[in-house]
């Protein structure tokens, strides 16, 4: 179970991340028949948990024009609980705890533990937006349910490069009970791994467990992401964007660069004695990209294997 695996400190986990259908869908049958789809994709994969992500408009904390325009999403809450009822797995739903009060976060709190999901709050859109709940506010409505549930949170390998204390912000949110941590994309393997280094090193000096950190993968099948991806923060050395740029397939060169970095961490990781797993995104559209997510999961979850860091599990046959 996801909540054990979180608890003791287990690697090996592997989770599927998912944007929820875009607003604009709002035909109940039309929905229904996205979220069957996303079911017969997802119920075959030997997965822990699903991940599904509250989509954000970030374009006011950059005055780069976005690569894609904005869309308004379906709340994740509200699609994970209405329309994937028949994937019987944990899910883990983000949210952006500064857009809502307490009073709201702590009805929502309520609502996503009686469906046993779990949290992941996230931080507000742009710098200058009107905080009306605190990440700390949060972690302490979220605690009234710490007995039965875990908490997440994000990291930043990118911010730690330039800032150099994502060790400490990962302690910081640790001590408020936060247990598990997912990443920005990795692209970069210094950055994760130089991260990496640093919280080893604190948790040492601290004398404090390390707690479990899930490195997102995604791939990259064209120009505009990859361009996309530059706008949302992730770094992607240059050598390895030429390299994507001049490909003679864009998107099986970066599913081999994504398996490449999986293979890094689980040796880098396991030897450090870090609790890692890894959470494969799947926001495309696309058919062939949301393949290749499929293919990242099967194939990572064979290298854990392989490694004896995960055990497969039984899959749930559909009737």
């Amino acid at each position: 179970m996801f909540l054990n695996k979180i608890r003791s400190g287990e690697s090996g986990i592997l989770t599927y991340g998912i944007t929820p259908p875009k607003k604009s869908e709002t035909n109940h049958q039309r929905i229904a028949e996205i979220a069957e789809k996303t079911i017969a994709r997802i119920m075959p994969l030997d997965i822990d948990a699903l991940i599904v992500y509250d989509v954000q408009d970030e374009s006011a904390r950059t005055s780069v024009e976005r690569p894609f325009p904005y869309i308004t999403a379906w709340d994740p809450f509200e699609f994970a609980s209405g329309y994937l009822q028949g994937l019987q797995l944990p899910k883990i739903i983000y949210r952006p705890a500064g857009k809502f009060s307490q009073e709201e976060l702590s009805a929502w709190v309520d609502d996503l533990h009686q469906h046993q999901f779990y949290p992941v709050f996230v931080g507000i859109p742009a710098p200058d937006f009107a905080v009306k709940t605190t990440l700390t506010e949060a972690y302490q409505i979220w605690s009234k349910n710490s007995s039965s549930s875990v908490v997440g949170a994000v990291t930043i390998p990118e911010r730690h490069a330039v800032l150099n204390d994502e060790d400490k912000r990962i302690l910081e949110k640790a001590s408020w009970g936060v247990s598990y941590f997912i990443s920005q994309c990795v692209f970069n393997l210094d950055y994760a791994r130089k991260m990496i280094d640093d919280l080893g090193c604190t948790c040492r000096e601290q004398s404090t467990a390390v707690p479990t950190i899930i490195f997102t993968l995604t791939a990259c099948g064209s120009l505009k992401t990859l361009e996309f991806m530059d706008w949302l923060g992730i770094h992607i050395p240059d050598e390895m964007k030429e390299e994507l740029k001049n490909a003679e397939n864009m998107l099986d060169r970066s599913v081999g660069i994504c398996l490449d970095i999986a293979a890094e961490m689980i040796t880098y990781c396991s030897e450090r004695s870090i609790p890692f797993g890894f959470n494969i995104e799947s926001v495309a559209i696309r058919k062939d990209e949301i393949e290749a997510s499929i293919h990242m999961v099967n194939r990572i979850g064979e290298m854990l294997e392989q490694q004896g860091i995960r055990k497969r599990k039984a899959i749930p046959v559909a009737e």
